[in-house]
């Protein structure tokens, strides 16, 4: 009697099975670290802010008045000043609307005071802001 040479049904079974398991664990994991790919332009957006408004205060002598950086917002909103004084400033970005980071927002202030906050959407998939850092994790961690 001859064997024929194909494949059970049951080790194709075990097979999907064990595929299944696989992107059930590496599919989350692999979400997240798409979003903490996003963030860095929050990131580098408010820091190139800070630097552009230093350079503006060294030849000024003043905050009021710094222009708003020329910076890529597909992910976040540019950075825009929440509050300025003639030696104070704070810069924020906040998550674009519809996209997976909305309700994140980011801020720096001249003494390179970083927060984070979650509200909104994000706040609801489980992020938690940070009054002392940038967040790079839902659990606010930084």
């Amino acid at each position: 009697m001859n064997k024929s040479g194909g494949f059970t049904l049951i080790e194709l079974l075990i097979t999907v099975a064990i595929v299944g398991i696989l992107a059930a664990i590496a599919l989350p994991a692999y979400n997240q670290y798409v979003m903490r790919g996003k963030l860095t332009e929050a990131y580098s957006n408010l820091l190139s802010a800070r630097v552009q408004a230093e350079q503006w205060y060294q030849d000024n002598r003043t905050y009021i008045g710094a222009p708003s950086p020329t910076v890529s917002a597909r992910y976040f909103s540019a950075p825009a000043l929440s509050a300025s004084t003639a030696t104070t400033y704070t810069w924020t970005v906040s998550g674009n609307a519809g996209s997976d980071v909305e309700g994140l927002s980011f801020t720096i202030d001249q003494n390179n005071a970083r927060t984070s906050t979650a509200a909104g959407p994000a706040a609801a998939k489980g992020w938690t802001g940070n009054a002392s850092c940038w967040i790079v994790r839902k659990n606010g961690s930084c």
